[in-house]
């Protein structure tokens, strides 16, 4: 109980503030339409309840069935052994994951299936596998993260020449829709799994973080390499669900329960089975244990579901319609001002994000506080919204101009900050942009693009995930510093006091 009443404290700091904006919002700056207030209200009421369940659900079954096969796999010592269950576990897992799907799908719909969505989540998981097992391989035989991630953004530079911006929106959106609800928590374990076999305590602590902001590379290449291929083009893209907003309150919530169901139970499904796998042929766990972790993934799947239909059927065209208003704004200041604070609020309603601050706290045993990380997290993806709001409605300002300074930063950044916050900082970029960034912020985005004259729905509505995933890697990064110059001038302090 104890346990259940810390999650929904959690839960309550978490989704509250995004839904008193809204609610503000709503009856002020940007007024809707009493249907979309009340299905706004009933979304954040089950939206809470959802993620109440899914924490308590990941914390039980998923976590621990990540660090189990991490440590299982860098126990074999074998590197075929690796990188074979690296390139099936990031297949299945990415293919699976429920925030792919949403992109995937409002992808097809915006391209008019120019960009069909299972092409677009294979390609996708292809590339998630086959960096999922090479960071791996990392792990095990101590590459260093930074010249590991040098070598893969410069790939994804290069790439980027030959693709169209539509291309580049939609790739590194993928990127942060890939490392979801159900990706992140098991990604985050089975690193910890692995680095907790070496003898190194403080190279194990270092070598905990990092896996997710590897795999995220691989989700852009994916897309990318795809085209290179297709060279597919692309005319401008129109909101397909510009007229198509329900005036029933309950009918979407019941539209989607079935499918969400049915896509978490096919998303936790391989999971489970691999674990029961494991168990049968090398675990062994005692039967107490194993049922515990089978009931925390129940609960998870309960959790994920209701997560899902409170912010898919209560959240998404209230933010699609916030942001046509918005954008009818005359003072763009307002507009800016506006998007920073949802994208301030809305990260903190980020299941993955808690996972992550969590865990940050856990490894470095309390040396790096939760709040901090979430505080520098909360203004990273503050300035990503904003930021991509001056795009919208800048005409000439393109996505690359902000990811190609923004990513060779980070990358620079890597040489000088601590290792620990390398590591964290990439993965960060993952978990800010979940199934929250997916739906409201995302569908926000394009309201703004769609009502902003000269603006393309698909050239400047997608990419803000994009900036999500960058901002916090910056962010994280200069948080440690900070943390590597205090304790230099502690230091230098007790020194000079010696």
């Amino acid at each position: 109980m104890r346990a259940l009443v810390e999650k929904i404290k959690e839960v309550l700091f978490a989704v509250v503030p995004i839904t008193v904006l809204v609610l503000v919002l709503s009856f002020t700056l940007t007024p809707l339409e009493p249907h979309l207030i009340i299905r706004f209200s009933i979304g954040a009421v089950v939206l809470m309840a959802g993620l109440t369940l899914f924490l308590m659900g990941v914390n039980i079954g998923i976590t621990s069935i990540g660090n189990h096969m991490g440590a299982a796999l860098a126990k074999r010592n074998s590197l075929l052994i690796l990188i074979v269950a690296g390139l099936a576990l990031g297949f299945f897992i990415s293919i699976a994951e429920p925030d792919l799907h949403i992109l995937a799908q409002q992808v097809d719909e915006v391209t008019k299936g120019l960009l069909p969505k299972f092409a677009l989540v294979v390609v996708v998981s292809v590339g998630v596998a086959v960096m999922l097992a090479l960071g791996m391989v990392r792990i095990v035989y101590n590459a260093p993260i930074n010249i590991f991630l040098t070598v893969a953004y410069i790939i994804i530079f290069v790439l980027a020449i030959f693709n169209p911006p539509e291309i580049l929106a939609i790739a590194f959106d993928a990127s942060g829709a890939t490392t979801g609800a159900l990706t992140v928590p098991f990604i985050l374990a089975l690193a910890v799994g692995v680095s907790s076999m070496k003898k190194d305590s403080r190279a194990s602590e270092e070598d905990s973080f990092g896996l997710l902001g590897i795999v995220s590379a691989g989700a852009i290449m994916g897309p990318m390499v795809m085209n290179l291929f297709t060279r597919s083009q692309f005319a401008a893209g129109e909101m397909a669900a510009d007229t198509v907003v329900s005036q029933s309150i309950f009918t979407p919530f019941l539209q989607n329960f079935p499918d969400v169901s049915a896509d978490v139970a096919i998303a936790l499904s391989p999971m489970l089975l691999i674990f029961i796998f494991f168990q049968i042929v090398y675990f062994k766990l005692p039967a107490k244990q194993f049922i515990r972790t089978v009931v925390g993934m129940g609960i998870t799947y309960f959790g994920l579901v209701l997560f899902l239909v409170g912010v898919n059927a209560g959240f998404m065209d209230a933010a699609r319609e916030i942001g046509k208003k918005m954008a009818m704004f005359e003072n763009r200041f307002i507009v800016i001002g506006l998007g920073f604070l949802i994208g301030l609020v809305t990260i903190l309603a980020e299941p993955a994000v808690h996972v992550l601050t969590d865990q940050v706290e856990d490894v470095t045993s309390g040396y790096v506080k939760k709040r901090l990380v979430l505080f520098t997290l909360c203004l990273g993806v503050g300035a990503s919204v904003a930021l991509s709001l001056l795009r919208i409605l800048v005409p000439g300002l393109q996505l690359w101009h902000f990811l190609l300074p923004g990513y060779i930063i980070s990358i620079i950044m890597t040489f000088f900050a601590p290792k620990l916050f390398v590591g964290v900082a990439f993965d960060s970029g993952g978990v800010a942009s979940g199934p929250m960034t997916a739906t409201f912020i995302l569908a926000f985005s394009q309201g703004v693009a769609a009502a902003t004259p000269g603006a393309d729905v698909l050239a400047d509505g997608f990419g803000i995930i994009a900036m999500v995933a960058m901002t916090p890697v910056l962010a994280l990064q200069i948080l440690g510093l900070l943390f590597l110059l205090k304790t230099k001038t502690k230091k230098g302090g007790a020194e000079k006091n010696g």
